[in-house]
């Protein structure tokens, strides 16, 4: 039997600016405490990109450098550039043409992906099709926000969630059943109401008022983004096992999407998998929005081995949600290390 050509991940990188916002930072801004934020949350720090006109774009591209050092892949090699980003450096360009021009890809496709959290797995999907039909070899995917632009921090209940960061795959054909094995992408656009940004596009556009009115933040509704986060994960797990015949015990990891420690723990319960193969980085990351899952990836990719199930799952504002199934390529422990670090 022909095994089918598939998407399979290569490599991946991230980048995390240097600046960290601890809980006791943040303990000095709003009425909070570290014990609150970790009891709650499960994050004990972020990082945030500081500097003037550094945009989301610079953390991606940093992330891309690492990616094809780390391979020797040549700039000119790469056939498309997906960005999934909520955060992008200007209404237009996308924020995936500025990645390319500044670590030298030319010539090539390159667009942004908004599906807010979920982002980073629609772009995946969308890429494995490109390897899959033959139209591209070098795909590289990246997951990028620098959320501290949009976050209020006199808003208790969001300015101790989000952190900033990227991180990067480089997708190649595989032919030995390695690969992305299936994928779903969910929506519902009702549920827009609870987690959105009020201003900034064509429906409110930025004016001296709607500055005033804050309407630039992140308006998010926690209890309903809890309780639909938990309920659209673990229907999408369940989902993607089911059309592959696939019980939770035999995923080798879950690579949620960290929004919260209680909806990681909520999923991997109602999946049945205990949290010692559940990938958490909320803790010294926070939520980067579209940057969680690769930078999961990129700090377990020692732990990683050729052939493991990995069940990739992510729930965003819109409402968005989404699964993926992939078999891992490579052992992570022989991966380059670049500055002491793969």
């Amino acid at each position: 039997m022909t095994i089918p050509v598939r998407a399979s991940i290569t490599a991946v990188h991230g980048y995390v600016p240097p600046d960290l916002l601890t809980n006791a930072d943040l303990a000095m801004l709003v009425d909070t405490t570290d014990a609150w934020i970790t009891e709650r949350t499960g994050i004990k720090e972020r990082h945030i990109l500081k500097g003037e006109g550094l945009g989301t774009s610079h953390m991606a591209a940093e992330a891309v450098r690492g990616l094809l050092q780390k391979t020797g892949t040549k700039p000119e090699e790469i056939d498309l550039l997906i960005c999934a980003t909520t955060t992008p450096d200007m209404q237009f360009p996308s924020t995936a043409n500025l990645i390319c021009d500044m670590v030298g890809i030319r010539d090539i496709g390159s667009f942004d992906v908004q599906a807010a959290c979920s982002g980073f797995l629609y772009s995946l999907t969308i890429a494995s099709q490109f390897i899959a039909n033959g139209t591209a070899r070098k795909v590289i995917v990246v997951g990028a926000d620098k959320m501290s632009s949009i976050i209020d921090y006199t808003d208790r209940a969001t300015c101790v969630l989000f952190g900033d960061g990227a991180g990067a795959v480089l997708l190649e054909p595989n032919a030995e059943g390695f690969g992305i094995m299936d994928s779903l992408i969910r929506s519902d656009g009702a549920g827009w109401v609870h987690l959105h940004q009020k201003a900034g596009g064509s429906r409110i556009p930025a004016s001296a008022e709607s500055v005033a009115l804050r309407q630039h933040y992140v308006h998010q509704e926690g209890a309903a983004v809890y309780k639909f986060a938990i309920a659209r994960m673990a229907e999408v797990a369940g989902e993607i096992l089911k059309r592959n015949n696939l019980q939770g015990e035999m995923i080798d990891w879950l690579v949620p999407h960290q929004a919260n420690k209680r909806i990681i723990e909520s999923t991997a319960e109602r999946m049945k998998l205990p949290m010692d193969k559940v990938m958490v980085t909320i803790n010294k990351y926070g939520n980067t929005t579209n940057a969680t899952i690769p930078l999961c990836l990129w700090d377990y990719e020692s732990k990683l081995k050729a052939g493991d199930k990995l069940l990739l799952a992510a729930f965003g504002g819109g409402f968005t949600w989404s699964g993926v199934y992939a078999q891992w390529a490579y052992d992570g422990a022989k991966a380059p290390k670049l500055n002491g670090r793969s």
